[in-house]
């Protein structure tokens, strides 16, 4: 997962070097970073990035406070006092002996222009609970593995946002060039206020790129806010990938929040194990409960998806506790161990790795390294069409790693692999909204919106459990019913083209003169499986079904049987329908009733309540358009 904030006021870098770079305590007063991470046995920050080369740095230097103050704080030189200390001795006056330590705009001319200059921006990066709870509670190589997997799959997504998305901007953002060089200082933490497990790094990426003509110009830090995303689903694919194939593990759906997109963790971690491990999740519910509350009363209606996720945010906020005085790793592990014994018994915590290679075993031998590249298209386009109806490239890369993250279970898979079906997805289920006008600048290919033109599917009423009300379907609900109808049509015209395919020529021949063909012969036609060592005896047919027997097999279980696409639990039936709609008739005849001071007759009431609704919806199947 990757979250985002800014380091905007011209004292945020205290605030790292007192605190973040400090294990996210207080650091002593009076004592430098050194010897307080020294004393308390915390990791220094390190550089990252290729931009270090023109600042004089290497990867893996260590961060000092000097530096951050004057990188961080005042946007200049890390090494900043020697390069203005030799220029006064060579007889330059100090303000142009200052300014040539500054990196690009000076800050105070930003905040003469009464702008707000923005020093950074802190990219957090952290594992899915149930890798952290075998971090915290595995073997030191269990430990080291997953550490390992989480540096390179930082450093992967870095190198993604300094090659594909990174930009500097110039005259107010009208100019713009690539900016494949980035200076970031990472700070490792182990814990979270409460002091239970939360592998995590901060990534400070400075607000400055350098060009190739040597100047220094601010990045489009909104460019990189759009791909935080894309980012981030690439991180979590590529450290499950690397900790499932050298653990011999496998991923398993598990759904935090009822009808939202289940997140992917380790098979044979108990949901208990995580509970405990994840307690600020549990602190934000709770505050959230309250926060909803004060919404509806505000608004008169719930919160929607975009309200609920600033609404979860203020719950963080609400509920973030005081900073706490930091421990080495070692004491940290050992508090852990002895907290998860006490509560769940020595058998369950020494047995963890084994239990979860055991299940990852049994998804491994049902479920083999084997993605159907047409039908992977197919469910990316819906589901993003479904979620957002007009979408970028963006949108479309992010939910193609996660359909790799969904269908391979911690599989590996062919570099490259997620690309390719987000062009796929772009070339043949999407069309182009982006009109180029003449005299302005031709878009980049990224900077394109998209749509689809598959049916946009109905919304549909879920049935309430515990004693709760019905709900609406959500959107990814809607998408992922849309995606499945569509995958289940490609599969049955497969099929059928295949057996076409092996009929005798001369009842192909006929066929043909009688006009029966494929409507779509791209989409009918049998496509590749991108598999290593594939068995290139099998017959077109023997293919298919062994693809269709696949991909049944990787879909997580809540797609195919449980709640969200299981239609005993849904209420589009007319007669549902038509008892809401009389609900909601009579509902509003009392009202109109009461407002002209009058009691509702038993007539209308009764005519209400037998109201029958004639229009029958598509019940959100989502199935597509002939194209």
């Amino acid at each position: 997962m990757l979250s985002v904030a800014k380091v905007q006021r011209r004292n945020a870098w205290r605030y790292y070097v007192r605190g973040v770079a400090f294990g996210d305590g207080r650091r002593p007063v009076g004592q430098s970073l050194k010897g307080a991470l020294e004393k308390a046995g915390l990791p220094p920050g390190v550089w990252m990035g290729r931009g270090l080369a023109a600042l004089g740095l290497t990867a893996g230097q260590t961060v000092t406070e000097r530096q951050m103050e004057l990188v961080f704080g005042q946007l200049r030189h890390p090494d900043a006092d020697r390069i203005e200390r030799e220029l006064l001795d060579d007889g330059a006056d100090p303000e142009t002996a200052r300014l040539a330590t500054v990196l690009g705009q000076p800050v105070e001319e930003i905040e003469r222009r009464k702008a707000t200059p923005l020093f950074a921006l802190d990219f957090t990066f952290r594992a899915q609970a149930s890798l952290i709870v075998l971090w915290a509670l595995g073997d030191d190589h269990t430990r080291r593995v997953i550490e390992r997997a989480h540096e390179r799959a930082i450093a992967t997504a870095l190198h993604w946002l300094e090659d594909e998305v990174a930009e500097t901007r110039w005259s107010s953002g009208r100019q713009r060039a690539k900016a494949p060089a980035l200076v970031i200082a990472k700070w490792r933490h182990w814990d979270n206020r409460d002091g239970f497990p939360l592998l995590h790094d901060h990534c400070l990426v400075l607000n400055r790129a350098q060009r190739p003509d040597g100047s220094w110009y601010a990045l489009d830090t909104v460019r990189l806010y759009q791909h935080v995303v894309a980012a981030g689903t690439l991180y979590t694919l590529t450290m499950t990938t690397e900790v499932c194939e050298e653990l011999g593990l496998a991923t398993v759906p598990r759904e935090v929040t009822v009808g939202l997109r289940p997140v992917m963790e380790v098979a044979g971690v108990e949901q208990d194990l995580i509970d405990w491990s994840a307690t600020r999740r549990k602190q934000i519910d709770q505050a959230l409960v309250g926060i909803t509350d004060r919404y509806v009363k505000k608004h008169g209606r719930l919160p929607d998806e975009r309200a609920r996720h600033g609404l979860g945010w203020w719950a963080a906020q609400d509920t973030r506790r005081a900073k706490k005085t930091p421990k080495p790793l070692e004491q940290l592990r050992a508090w852990w161990r002895a907290s998860a014994i006490l509560r769940f018994g020595r058998a369950m915590v020494d047995g963890l790795l084994e239990r979860c290679r055991a299940a990852g075993a049994g998804i491994r031998a049902r479920v083999g390294p084997v993605v159907d590249t047409a039908l992977a298209a197919v469910d990316v386009a819906a589901v993003v069409f479904t979620v957002r109806r007009a979408f970028a490239r963006r949108h479309v890369l992010a939910e193609a790693r996660r359909h790799l993250l969904e269908t391979l279970r911690g599989r590996a898979f062919q570099p490259g692999l997620d690309d390719y079906i987000a062009d796929r997805a772009l070339s043949r289920h999407s069309r182009q909204l982006t009109v180029p006008q003449k005299g302005r600048r031709t878009p980049a290919p990224d900077r394109l919106t998209y749509t689809a033109d598959f049916a946009w599917p109905h919304r549909w009423w879920v049935a309430g459990t515990d004693g709760k009300p019905p709900r609406e379907s959500t959107r990814y609900e809607r998408a992922r019913v849309a995606s499945l109808a569509l995958q289940n049509a490609i599969r049955d015209a497969r099929i059928l083209s295949t057996a076409r395919d092996e009929a005798p020529a001369a009842t192909a021949s006929a066929t043909a003169r009688t006009g029966d063909h494929d409507h779509d012969h791209d989409q009918a036609a049998p496509h590749a499986v991108d598999r290593p060592a594939r068995d290139t005896a099998l017959t077109p047919a023997q293919r298919a079904a062994a693809v269709h027997v696949h991909q049944q097999a990787a879909m997580p279980e809540e797609y195919l049987e449980g709640r969200t696409t299981d239609p005993a639990t849904w209420l589009p039936t007319p007669q549902n329908l038509d008892r809401l709609a009389a609900l909601t008739k009579a509902a509003e005849a009392r009202g109109r009733t009461i407002a002209d001071g009058q009691r509702p007759t038993a007539d209308a009431a009764d005519h209400a309540r037998h109201q029958q609704h004639t229009t029958q919806p598509d019940q959100g199947r989502g199935a597509g358009r002939d194209r």
